[in-house]
Parts: C-alpha cells; structure tokens; sequence
C-alpha cells in the first residue's frame, strides 16, 4: 500500500512503526458552531481511510481532539452571553450528532483541548529549557529560527514564508515568524496558573501535546485539511520534534479544499452550507458518496446537481442489491456446478478494489469498480441463480462498500413494503380485469422513479436510473 506523504511531496510505501497497528492523529474541530461541508469532506475523507486501514486487518489507534478554547470560541461566548466551557459543551453533543449521522466512526479517543492544560505546561516548559522557547511578559513564544527543519513539510525557506504569510505584529518576538506558545491572560477570558503567570494555552501546542500524551512522540499519520499545513502543522513539527529531537509523524496526509458552485465557500457570498443542512435532504451514504467521488488530495466542487448525481448514483448501485434480494425469495438451495467459476470472477473484483484503494486510498477508482461488478452480475445472476451465490454476491457489494461507508442501508423497509403492496394491489386489479387501476398505479410508481417489468416469474421493479 502506497500513500501520499506531503512532507516528501512523493507516493511513498506504507509501513506502519509498530507491524498490524496504526497510531493515527487528525485534527479535530473548534467547538463553536456547527460544522459545514468543507469540515465534513474532512471528517468523511480520514474516516473511510480509517476503516479501509482497518479493513485491511490494522489495529487503527485513531485520535481526533476537539479545540474548546481559542479566541473564535471565547468571542463567540461573549456575543451569545455564555461560557466556554457552556459552548465547548454543546457543540461537541452538536458534533456527534451530525458526525453519527454521516455515519463517521467514532475515534478511539476525542481530546479536548482543555483537559491537557498541564501537560501542555509542562511541553511549554520543556522548550524553554532547550532554548527553542522564551517568554516576554507573561506571553511564550516557540523560536522558529532555532528549529533547523522549520518550513520542510510546507517546502519552503523561513524567508519565503515571512514575505508569504500575514504574520501577527509584536515588538517583543524576537523573529515576526515565532509563534505563541502560551498567552498571557486578558480580562474575561478563561486561564489557567501557569509558571509565566495566568493564561491559556496557543492552539499549536494543543495537538502536539495530545498527539504525544496519546500516541506517543512518534505517530504513524498525522492529518487535516490543506489549510492546516501552515503553519498549524509546520509548528506542531517544529514543537514536538524540537523537544524529542525525533520524527513526530512518518506520514503526513492532507484533504483538498470544496469549492461552492465554483467558488469559495462564504456567508458573505450566500454559498455556506453546514453538514446538518445538507442532511436534512440528503441520506448520510448519498453524502459520503460524493465526498469521496474525487480523489481525496483532489478539491471538488459542491453543488445542488452534482449531489443529485450522487443521488442517483448510489440508487443504482442499490438496484443492484435489491435486485439480488428480490431474487433471494425464489432461489433454490440447490448449488450449481458453475457456481464456484462466478465466484471466482466475481471475487476478483475485490481485488482491484484493493488494487485500486492501495494507491493512496483512490476512492475514485474504487467506486468504479463497485459500479462493474454490480453491471457484471446482472449479466450472471438471475432469478434461476442459487441463493448461495445471490447470497455471496450481496455480501461481496456490501463488504466493498462497507470501507467506503456506502451500502450500508437495509434492502427492504418501509418504502419497499409500500411499493410491494401497490404491486400486490395492482396484481389483484389486473386479475379483475380493472387495468384503468392498474394503468395509474404502474404510472404512479413511474413518477416516483419506480420502473415495473411483468415477467414470467412476476413483476420486477428497480428505481430508475
């Protein structure tokens, strides 16, 4: 399995430190609002290749923190008449809530920010005492000129990065490019006793710290949206390795970017959608399906339409399962000879699945290949297959789709019931010679995208696709 690593800029083989585990750190939300689209391709692309690791048979170690303190989070308390611990609170249940729903596998631990405030004290203080940190008036800053790898995972020089960057004005850093550690306290924020006075913590230190009290001073994979590649991650780098003198993280992964209709997601520009938004029209898979219908390091755009697509698309691919299960209530048990041959041609489809998710987790390519295998047994399975092959064929679509976080859903349920139930009713007005009934329930089945085909062994029906 080959991955792309940013901090080579190069496909590099997968090889975890510790053989069949995996400690994996992605940098989590800051709990003060719901969290939109752009956040959720994030939370959907580390998610699936979470579960495709652990479909491979690793043990995947997955944090995943949650920031509760920063200065968004402390304005927003102050405009909503709160606290930020009170804000923290509900929007980490908020969250879940949406993160559930996307059907996002829970991290082995979530971190908050704020229950690490001694040890990021501690990291703080380490740093000092190597001369990478100092401390001006009860503030801390890191010394990006003392850290000789500083700018390797963005690819560029410190020089090239001050000329490049907004870099926030204070007479008292010693370079404008060094970054807080640690931030004196200003009235009606919340602070902690630290050895430079009252104050909270700055937001790199934050997954550093984490990352090193849960995973250990060097991680598998540390990953985050593009965005976070700096400075974010080019500080936690400059941090943990400047104070273990190790490699904090052997493999670093970043998602792309959504755009909106082609431009950058913006309330200003009236295009900002959160994921609770999209959810309330749109079930979790159609979502994932899109999210991961682009190559993960490959930004996408996000429209109406192209979700519709999508729609679309994973309605297909559920023809095919329910298809296979329609075909389950008259297959015999009897197994024919030519059964274990479609096994096998069916089964090599799961290797290029694998083929295709080994080359940096190619959902693309991955999903392409779920869409021939479900052409292919169309053309081999048929209601005079045995239900030991129908049966293999279900479990095969699911087990593909189960890493992807798609064909997840139930064949059958209330909608089903209903559509049998207007077959059953329409099969009874034909019998009664009553085909104006029949006619407007095969045409009332039409409008909703249900397609009826009278055969000899009875009526078939698909969503059309």
């Amino acid at each position: 399995m080959k991955v792309y690593n940013t901090l080579t800029r190069q496909k590099e083989e997968f090889v975890p430190i510790e053989e069949g585990k995996v400690r994996m750190y992605v940098c989590g939300p800051t709990v003060y609002n719901l969290f939109h689209i752009g956040n959720a391709r994030t939370f959907i692309i580390f998610d699936t290749i979470r579960k495709y690791l652990e479909y491979k048979g690793y043990e995947v170690n997955f944090v995943q923190n949650f920031t509760d303190i920063d200065d968004k989070m402390i304005k927003k308390a102050q405009d909503t008449d709160t606290t930020v611990k009170e804000l923290g609170d509900r929007y980490i249940m908020e969250y879940y809530q949406d993160a559930d729903k996307l059907k996002i596998k829970r991290a082995t631990v979530n971190p908050r920010a704020t229950e690490y405030i001694e040890e990021m004290i501690a990291f703080i203080s380490e740093l000092i005492e190597k001369g990478l940190a100092y401390e001006v008036d009860g503030d801390v800053y890191y010394s990006t000129k003392s850290f000789a790898g500083y700018g390797k995972l963005s690819g560029q020089n410190l020089d090239d990065l001050q000329s490049g960057s907004r870099v926030e004005v204070d007479e008292r850093k010693k370079d404008p490019m060094d970054f807080a550690l640690w931030k004196k306290v200003k009235p009606y924020e919340p602070s902690w006793k630290s050895p430079w006075g009252f104050g909270r913590p700055g937001w790199h230190i934050e997954c550093s710290c984490m990352a090193l009290n849960l995973l250990g001073e060097t991680i598998d994979i540390h990953a985050g949206g593009t965005d976070l590649i700096f400075p974010h991650h080019e500080n936690e780098i400059a941090q943990s390795e400047g104070r273990s003198g190790k490699t904090f993280a052997k493999y670093w992964l970043h998602g792309a970017f959504i755009n909106v209709d082609n431009r950058k997601m913006s309330k200003s520009l009236n295009n900002f959608f959160t994921a609770r938004e999209i959810l309330e029209k749109y079930d979790s898979e159609v979502i994932r399906l899109f999210m991961i219908s682009g190559h993960y390091r490959t930004q996408i755009n996000f429209t109406i339409e192209l979700l519709d697509s999508a729609k679309a698309s994973l309605e297909r691919m559920y023809n095919g399962l329910t298809r296979l299960n329609g075909y389950l209530s008259i297959a015999s048990e009897e197994v024919h000879p030519e059964d274990e041959t479609v096994k096998a041609s069916l089964l090599s489809y799961k290797e290029r699945f694998v083929e295709k998710m080994d080359d940096d987790f190619n959902t693309a390519d991955a999903i392409s290949v779920i869409f021939e295998l479900i052409r292919d047994v169309n053309i081999k399975i048929n209601e005079n297959s045995s239900k030991a092959l129908i049966t293999f064929a279900m479990e095969l679509l699911r087990d593909l789709g189960s890493p992807l976080g798609i064909l997840q859903n139930p064949v059958g349920g209330t909608l089903e019931e209903e559509i049998e139930a207007l077959i059953e009713k329409r099969n009874e007005a034909r019998k009664n010679r009553d085909f104006a009934t029949a006619d407007k329930i095969r045409n009332d089945l039409a409008a909703d995208g249900i397609i009826l085909e009278d055969t000899p062994s009875g009526v078939r029906w698909s969503r059309k696709n």
